[in-house]
């Protein structure tokens, strides 16, 4: 009897684990939703952003425009924008965006946007629609208005502004994570950051808004790089728990991102 209840409760935990939606929320300037491979290229849209110097209002932009012309994939064909359009932002390589590998390339898309984006002028105090528009020169210029909350919400979590405003609820890591490979993405995206490992932990130096910046990121991409804990500024947020951020004890001045350790056989 012992055997059959310990059977049956696996497999109603591991049914469990199946009828979980995985998805991540925020909320800041409003509440939107996303799946989880839209959430994690969010977060690398902003932290180009961040590593920019740029406001929170370019990031927002930015995603508002990501999501209007690929819902924030990264997409290897055309759409209404043109037959070559390619990438987040479905930038043309006829056009002068890059080559169709570069805007294939996630980051250089982003810079590429951003580098437009700054070039409009009082681009802050426009409307998200208008700014996009003028960057993009699409043939649907109200379209990005729809996509505002979205974009303001993912960009005050993601830049930091709003602590603890991004959650990702999640199944349970199936494979084993790699702090290195965490600090190698990490890295790209932020830039350099004083960090080192302790044993499944990434230690990263950082404090503020780009704490929570780079917090909030590791929850972004948590599903891809087998994250199961984030820790900042006196919260943690834990992917088995699926509570959302609480309290916790790290210490001032770190960002700790744990990441899974190779499943039981």
């Amino acid at each position: 009897m012992v055997a059959g209840g310990v059977y049956t409760a696996v497999a109603f935990v591991q049914r469990s684990e199946v009828l979980i939606t995985e998805r991540c929320t925020a909320a800041g300037g409003g509440s939107a939703e996303l799946a989880t491979d839209q959430a994690a290229n969010a977060g690398l849209i902003t932290a180009v952003a961040v590593r920019r110097g740029l406001p929170a209002r370019a990031a927002s932009i930015a995603l508002a425009t990501a999501m209007q012309e690929s819902k924030i994939r990264n997409i290897g064909h055309g759409d209404q924008a043109g037959p070559d359009s390619r990438g987040l932002f479905q930038q043309r390589p006829s056009q002068g965006w890059g080559t169709a590998e570069q805007v294939m390339d996630p980051y250089h898309a982003s810079n590429a946007f951003y580098d437009a984006l700054v070039k409009v002028p009082d681009y802050q105090t426009l409307e998200i629609t208008d700014a996009a528009q003028r960057v993009q020169r699409s043939a649907y210029p109200d379209a990005y208005a729809q996509h505002e909350v979205m974009a303001r919400s993912f960009a005050s979590s993601l830049t930091g502004q709003t602590a603890a405003g991004l959650d990702c609820r999640l199944r349970d890591a199936d494979a084993a994570g790699d702090p290195a490979t965490v600090q190698e993405r990490l890295t790209s995206d932020f830039g350099a950051v004083p960090a080192a490992t302790e044993g499944g932990t990434l230690v990263l130096e950082a404090e503020g808004d780009r704490a929570w910046a780079m917090a909030q990121w590791a929850v972004a991409n948590a599903k891809a790089l087998s994250i199961t804990e984030v820790q900042a500024e006196g919260r943690s947020w834990t992917r088995q728990d699926r509570n959302g951020w609480q309290a916790s004890e790290v210490p001032a001045g770190q960002v700790r991102v744990t990441v899974a350790g190779a499943p039981a056989q």
